[in-house]
């Protein structure tokens, strides 16, 4: 932090934050400015963005700060907070009156849709990149909803935390609107990632406000006090009231409050109250205040509006704060503050030992109680909902929004158990998926049943070009899918099993093997969909491998662990905590390529000494043709015909024979081989290692073997298996479509 003349200056810390930005851009050679509108409802909310609003103005080189005002800002009765925008020295852009009045439930509906009529216009005009949203009020709801529609991408801070009354509803409705979230708290990042938010849209910055409230003390505070409460008043003898209506129990909620206000005239302390925000209910509160004569009651200071540095002062120096309002279980905890929380508008919040709670407020003297137990105390500080350094954090993940990626919003769902509830469509048909296995000697197209039985398979050679592979694709799948009627299946979609690396997020095979040629950022989803009218699914073969395995063999039931493809090449899928593991650039797995030798034989990759050099069906082969050559292959009772090419299996077959150097061969790849298994049991610590594919079973006792002679005593009991599936590559296809297509609810 920075201090001018013993004060905190925001301006000059920003100002040094925008040159490593800077510099950081320059690097990037990104000087695409963003330009960011914050829209800003009432008082509470701007306390959050006015931060953020600051940290975008100190850095004009990143960004264009459009700034929009609607709500209470602009209503007398609440203070004109507007003004307070403007002494911040921000230039708003609009001013949009979308309040009507009534404070009733009707009026907040009405003025919902008289925003949305209002800010097509303004969208239109600014043009923003993002819009930032905050927290839960109807104003921000409408916002959201203008912003999503027109496509406009929205930033939503404080997304994923519990209160009650509607705001939660509200809160939640708006992160389904937005596209990235700025979360404050641990229990909300979990909350958004529960709700299917996509984790790598989620930033865990803390409470913008706790930005400026860390440093609050530092400043004359007695001032503030003495202007507002009276120059008689000293710290931590005074109460701040802050109490709101809750909008789905507005008789309880007015009852409540004047239970309070009972309750504090028999305290007998003096205190600043409030006027409650511009929900529903809010009128008849100000009525009950009226009615007791609190604005001209000597203990009282009643009022409208507190400008937010000043208000930090008088909560962070008072005997209590007492009400409902989301600040005293949020904002006050910074300064230990003993608060008082009524009734359950803010039931699921988060809070410090600061914080009594009287959830039954049915009562004044349990409200007398609670103030005499709390008047007074001082709590430990709480940093539950910031540490002070979250504005510098979002800056950051603004600079990091790349606008060239599709502004669909996409939703992380969990796995979905299978449904066995009955229904006319299971008993007349055969639920099935159509699997494409894309290996480098044949293509094969499949109808599986969501037993994992293979209803009906088809073969053909698969094509060197790119044309006639993908038209040989279509066509196959086209029959298939035909023959499926015939078969009484019906098919939910297409899963795609293919070797080299991809991303199946978007169905592309980003580069594939060399027994692949032409395959190199590929887009298989788009045609295979728009073809077959049906989801597409696509993954690399070692993670198809293990999928299968996870949902029809032995990896059932399994939170962690591990399948190795031994076959033309070594590859390999990982699940962990019942998910498949892709990594960050969907490279995760190659298992294959795992380096058990620095001067080891050559590898397809480019490397020396891979488990996929020693171990592979291509492996076995090179060494089966230079026994061969040296016409050291072939033993008594073996024969290879002139136009059989020699391969792997006639390696084995010569070691079966007692071949002494088939045999040594044949040690020295299933020992790669283990040694490759001990790494993955030291790295991932699986519960269980599955050996898939034609050279599983030959490998199988020397792997155990070298488990047995080189891994830890805590990892030699991790079961090592072979697969007793037919046919994992068309299998792990088939799961795919499968597991993501049966939540269908009858």
């Amino acid at each position: 932090f920075y201090f001018l003349n013993g004060e905190y200056s925001m301006e000059l810390y920003f100002k040094n934050l925008s040159k490593r930005n800077k510099q950081i851009m320059e690097k990037n050679g990104n000087n695409r400015k963003l330009r960011v509108c914050v829209a800003t409802c009432n008082r509470a909310d701007y306390s959050k963005l006015a931060p953020i609003m600051f940290g975008i103005k100190t850095e004009p080189e990143f960004f264009e700060l459009d700034v929009v005002v609607l709500g209470s800002h602009l209503i007398d009765d609440y203070g004109n907070t507007y003004r307070m925008i403007e002494q911040d020295d921000f230039d708003i852009n609009t001013r949009l009156h979308t309040i009507v009045r009534g404070e009733d439930e009707a009026a907040m509906v009405e003025s919902v849709g008289l925003a949305l009529v209002k800010l097509p216009d303004v969208l239109n005009r600014l043009k923003p990149d993002i819009m930032i949203v905050h927290g839960d009020r109807f104003d921000a709801l409408a916002l959201a909803t203008s912003a999503a529609l027109m496509n406009i991408r929205i930033l939503h801070i404080e997304g994923g935390e519990v209160s009650g009354t509607i705001d939660d509803s509200i809160r939640h409705a708006i992160t389904k609107l937005a596209h990235y979230h700025v979360c404050c708290t641990r229990s909300a990042e979990q909350h958004l990632i529960s709700m299917c938010e996509d984790h790598d849209r989620i930033l865990l910055a803390g409470c913008p406000s706790y930005d400026k409230l860390l440093s609050a003390k530092n400043k004359d505070y007695m001032s503030i006090i003495r202007m507002w409460l009276g120059d008689d008043v000293k710290s931590k003898d005074y109460i701040v009231a802050l109490q709101h209506p809750v909008t789905t129990d507005i008789k309880h909620s007015i009852k409540m409050f004047e239970l309070t206000l009972d309750a504090l005239i028999s305290f007998n302390k003096r205190t600043l109250v409030l006027f409650p925000n511009i929900d529903a209910g809010s009128k008849e509160m100000v009525r009950v205040m009226r009615k007791k004569g609190i604005e001209h009651h000597p203990n009282f200071r009643a009022v409208k509006h507190v400008p937010f540095d000043q208000f930090i002062q008088l909560v962070a120096h008072a005997g209590c704060m007492i009400g409902n309002s989301s600040c005293g279980v949020r904002e006050v905890g910074a300064f230990g503050t003993p608060v008082i929380n009524l009734g359950t508008r803010q039931i699921g919040r988060e809070t410090g030992e600061n914080v009594l709670h009287v959830r039954d407020a049915d009562t004044q003297d349990k409200i007398l109680q609670a103030l005499h137990l709390q008047f007074g105390k001082q709590y430990p500080c709480s940093k539950i909902y910031g540490d002070g350094n979250a504005v510098p954090r979002i800056l950051k993940f603004l600079k990091s929004i790349d606008l060239q990626e599709p502004l669909q919003k996409k939703f992380c769902f969990p796995p979905v158990k299978e449904n066995i509830s009955q229904d006319i469509d299971h008993i007349l048909e055969t639920l099935s998926a159509l699997a494409v296995d894309l290996g480098g000697t044949n293509l094969r197209v499949a109808i599986v049943s969501m037993k994992g039985e293979i209803v009906k398979k088809y073969t053909q050679f698969n094509p060197k070009t790119y044309e006639e592979r993908i038209n040989l694709i279509l066509q196959m799948c086209v029959e298939a899918a035909a023959e499926a009627v015939k078969l009484n299946c019906r098919i939910l979609g297409v899963g795609i099993s293919t070797g080299g690396r991809v991303n199946p997020r978007e169905g592309i095979v980003l580069h594939s093997t060399k027994l692949i040629q032409e395959w190199n950022s590929v887009d298989l989803r788009t045609p295979l969909s728009d073809t077959l009218h049906l989801p597409v699914w696509v993954d690399n073969d070692g993670n198809c491998a293990a999928l299968a395995e996870r949902k029809f063999g032995q990896g059932k039931g399994l939170e962690n662990f591990v399948t190795l493809i031994t076959g033309t090449g070594i590859g390999g899928g990982i699940i962990h905590q019942h998910e498949l593991i892709h990594g960050s650039s969907f490279c995760a797995a190659e298992l294959g390529h795992l380096v058990v030798s620095l001067d080891g034989p050559d590898c397809s990759c480019g490397s020396h000494g891979c488990i996929e050099a020693y171990a592979s069906g291509m492996a076995l082969q090179r060494e089966a043709k230079k026994l061969h050559d040296e016409d050291l292959l072939l033993v008594e009772g073996m024969s290879v015909p002139k136009d059989e090419a020699v391969g792997a299996l006639h390696l084995i077959q010569a070691a079966k024979l007692g071949n002494a150097k088939a045999q040594s061969i044949l040690r020295t790849a299933g020992t790669a081989l283990g040694l490759g298994v001990v790494n993955i049991l030291h790295t991932m610590n699986p519960s269980l290692v599955i050996l898939s594919g034609v050279l599983a079973s030959h490998y199988i006792h020397i792997v155990k073997d070298i488990i047995r002679q080189q891994a830890l005593s805590s990892v030699q009991d991790v079961d090592v298996v072979v697969s007793d599936l037919v046919d994992p590559a068309l299998l792990g296809a088939a799961s795919m479509v499968l597991d993501y297509t049966t939540r269908r609810i009858y």
